[in-house]
């Protein structure tokens, strides 16, 4: 359907128009008013050279249509009660936000001393894109917000993951013509087929398209109409287009496109709620064509401003310099007709407000935009109903995934009423041995199946989609919205990621130092079918980096653990779900392994986050051990274990001290991380001075580059990943990479003082072993029977 604005008839009366454009262009004079002012916000006097910043900061190209679309929430809102929550996806759509927000009152109520006359409006100002100010994008300093402005391409799966579980909410999502070529984006389409209409809330989508990204023009926003129409409807989508330059015409086509959308939706939600109905909804998306720098100067030294690029950022640049560019300004902040919208206090008059509905039902005010205020506990079983029983190290063996999906189960079955937890993952819960929680519940789709699909629920909260950043934007969404969840992902492919997770930290850092935000539960991350266990998959599936890209941002938000064994994964995951405002990096095994501890040793070595295994060493504690063996990860633990047994066998004089590290950023000093070991504790376990080797799951030189300050770093060498792989056998990927036991005893023997000559018999026959593995693989196709039927012998 299209709404020509040439022809359309919406019901507003003429009065309901005017109050609706006052209060647009209201919200277009403040988007103006941040970008240059920092004096006379009313005009009171000419505009004069030390009114205008120093800098010239901000985006002006999308601000119209993001009050346009703004001011026309507000009016749905207030028409039809509605609860509602806006993500605004354009960039650098800061100014019009906070314009709106400032209208409608959330932000001098989150900020009182941004009060709501002159003086308020004088600050609000000054402060935007502005030293000890806000920046100029949408933030989380912003009411209302959920979504950084500078996140390109995943407002839509945000918008998807609020509206989750949240039946009476609308989740309106303004997309921007540059970041709707974005991968990401492009995705995120796909989740109307997950929504549920029962269950869910809905989204509209808003598609705003104003002709150009920074220099160059939208690919979408040049699409013929009819050809946009086929992409959209492919999608699942039912388009309503409103194009046009006259307001007052595209006031009244945006009045009709926002009363139809809600009216198809509302008709949606009543026959799957009220009549049954199972079909997949066909839900609207509108698609809203404006001039990109609308209403802002035409024409600037003779070159078109208004509809093009150079409207983007600062369309008049020389403002304090130029006399032609001051009188610009002062005649497009004049255009808005400021003494019409605004008391001689500098108030908004009661015409501009409006369509501004009340309390909680304002964008900037909704508790949806502020999670934590709606959070509840999750309920979570005893970690022994699930533990597995350890009588002895070493004499059992299990899959840690799978024993974690059993406890997950649990939190699935358990909040089945409220809804407020969800896994996600790209295709891969069966896979990485979660599959129990499908007891509990099915994997959420709407599209069409077949007698052989296996666990599809039209109710599901099992979230899969083969596209990680969808994943990761729905999840972000339904965290930040008040609920709780996981993401499950091979570890190799969450660097895919990467970009999405630098943002949620930096959302996460800055709430933190935000009186207002209340904590929200954290982003949880099982990282599995990881590096050492892609055997069979091959060299592409084979990259543990994921965990140094997280310890690089900023300390307080972030956590990684590296759990042994099932029961160490089961207190690590434990905690994770209670957690707030942290990003938890969880890697951990889908493959049998043994069990090390019980509930009990994990619960305390999993607090502790690094610690010796004294049942591994064979140090008497009378003096210091001549070795430390330490270790981060299942099969590096196995490794390690492995190697001390040759050891006491091989050595039986020598003092080997064990140490296993749970949660690694331990070996960061506490200066620098929270979770840190000071000096003392970290000599302790280490010593100050003996030989250390140390067998790391992921890559050898982010042990070297957290530990590089402590006592006796020139003594640490570390075995890890050395991004050798292929498809190959389990233990020969350890070997390609130097982690394997026979090499962690040669290590031993190199560094050790002394050993070099009394044990060069030892350090050949662990030579000849691995020359032995090399010959029987290529001969047999499988490890070493010493190796494949290793067991720990205590």
């Amino acid at each position: 359907m299209s709404v020509d604005t040439r022809r359309s008839t919406a019901d507003l009366t003429d009065e309901e128009l005017q109050a609706l454009d006052a209060h647009w262009r209201a919200a277009n004079y403040l988007s103006v008013g941040q970008i240059y002012l920092m004096a006379n916000p009313l005009l009171t006097e000419p505009l004069r050279p030390e009114h205008i910043k120093p800098r010239l900061l901000g985006h002006w190209g999308t601000s119209p249509g993001l009050n346009l679309v703004h001011t026309h929430l507000n009016r749905v809102i207030k028409a039809r009660g509605l609860d509602a929550l806006c993500v605004w996806g354009p960039g650098h759509g800061g100014p019009a936000v906070l314009a709106n927000s400032w209208l409608e009152g959330s932000y001098t109520e989150t900020y009182p001393d941004i009060t709501r006359d002159g003086a308020g409006m004088a600050r609000l100002f000054r402060q935007f894109s502005f030293p000890g100010g806000v920046p100029s994008h949408v933030a989380p300093e912003t009411p209302g917000s959920i979504h950084e402005g500078g996140e390109l391409g995943y407002s839509l799966s945000h918008a998807y993951g609020a509206a989750l579980d949240n039946p009476g909410l609308l989740v309106t999502c303004v997309i921007g013509d540059g970041e709707a070529e974005t991968g990401p984006l492009a995705a995120s389409w796909h989740s109307n087929k997950f929504l549920d209409p029962v269950h869910d809330g809905a989204v509209l989508p808003i598609l705003h398209l104003n002709g150009y990204k920074i220099a160059n023009p939208a690919v979408l926003a040049r699409l013929p109409e009819g050809e946009l129409d086929e992409l959209l409807k492919g999608y699942g989508h039912d388009p309503l287009h409103v194009t046009g330059d006259d307001p007052q015409a595209v006031h009244r086509a945006m009045a009709q496109a926002m009363d139809t959308a809600l009216d198809r939706i509302a008709a949606l939600q009543r026959a799957a709620r009220d009549d049954g109905a199972r079909e997949r909804p066909r839900w609207p998306v509108i698609v809203l064509r404006t001039p990109k720098g609308w209403t802002g100067p035409a024409e600037v030294d003779g070159l078109p401003v208004e509809g093009t690029w150079r409207s983007h950022q600062v369309p008049l640049a020389g403002v304090r310099t130029n006399p032609a560019h001051l009188g610009a300004l002062e005649a497009w902040l004049r255009s808005y007709r400021p003494e019409e919208l605004f008391d001689e206090r500098g108030a908004p008059r009661p015409r501009v407000l409006d369509c501004v509905p009340a309390g909680s039902r304002r964008l900037g005010a909704t508790p949806h935009a502020n999670g934590g205020l709606l959070l509840r506990e999750l309920p979570l079983p005893p970690l022994e109903r699930y533990a597995v029983p350890v009588d002895k190290p070493g004499a059992t063996v299990h899959e840690p995934t799978r024993v974690l999906g059993g406890f997950l189960e649990h939190v699935m079955r358990e909040s089945a009423d409220r809804r407020d937890f969800r896994l996600v993952g790209p295709d891969e819960t069966a896979s990485n041995r979660l599959d129990a929680v499908y007891a509990a519940s099915g994997k959420a789709w709407q599209a069409a199946t077949l007698d052989v699909d296996e666990h599809l629920d039209r109710h599901g909260r099992v979230m899969e989609i083969l596209s990680e950043h969808t994943c990761q934007g729905w999840l972000e969404g339904y965290l930040l919205t008040g609920r709780h969840g996981l993401f499950s992902c091979y570890e190799a492919f969450a660097h895919i990621v990467d970009s999405m997770v630098n943002q949620h930290i930096k959302w996460l850092r800055v709430t933190r130092r935000l009186p207002w935000r209340a904590p929200i539960a954290s982003l949880n991350y099982l990282l599995t079918s990881h590096v050492w266990r892609q055997d069979h998959n091959g060299f592409s599936h084979q990259d543990p980096g994921f965990v140094d890209h997280i310890l690089n941002k900023s300390p307080e938000a972030v956590r990684v653990y590296l759990p042994p064994d099932a029961n160490t994964l089961l207190s690590v995951a434990d905690h994770a779900l209670r957690s707030r405002d942290y990003v938890n990096v969880i890697v951990a095994g889908k493959q049998p392994c043994y069990d090390w501890l019980s509930m009990d040793e994990a619960r305390v070595h999993c607090a502790r986050g690094a610690g010796i295994w004294d049942w591994a060493g064979t140090e008497d504690g009378d003096r210091e051990p001549d070795v430390v063996l330490a270790c981060a990860g299942d099969v590096p633990t196995q490794e390690v274990l492995a190697a001390a047994q040759l050891l006491r066998h091989q050595l039986p004089r020598l003092a080997v001290r064990v140490v296993n590290v749970v949660d690694i950023a331990r070996l960061l000093p506490r200066e620098e991380h929270p979770h840190g070991m000071n000096d003392f504790e970290y000599d302790g376990l280490f010593t100050r001075d003996k030989p250390v080797v140390f067998a790391y799951h992921g890559y050898p030189w982010l042990i070297h580059r957290l530990a590089y300050r402590r006592n006796g770093h020139a003594n640490l060498h570390v075995r890890g990943y050395k991004e050798i792989g292929t498809t190959t056998t389990p233990f020969d990927m350890v070997v390609r990479n130097d982690l394997d036991r026979y090499r962690l005893v040669m290590d031993v023997v190199d560094r050790v003082p002394g050993l070099g000559v009394r044990a060069a018999a030892v350090r050949q026959r662990m030579e000849d072993a691995r020359l032995r593995h090399h010959d029987w693989i290529r001969l047999h196709g499988t490890d070493l029977p010493e190796v494949a039927d290793w067991s720990w012998d205590s």
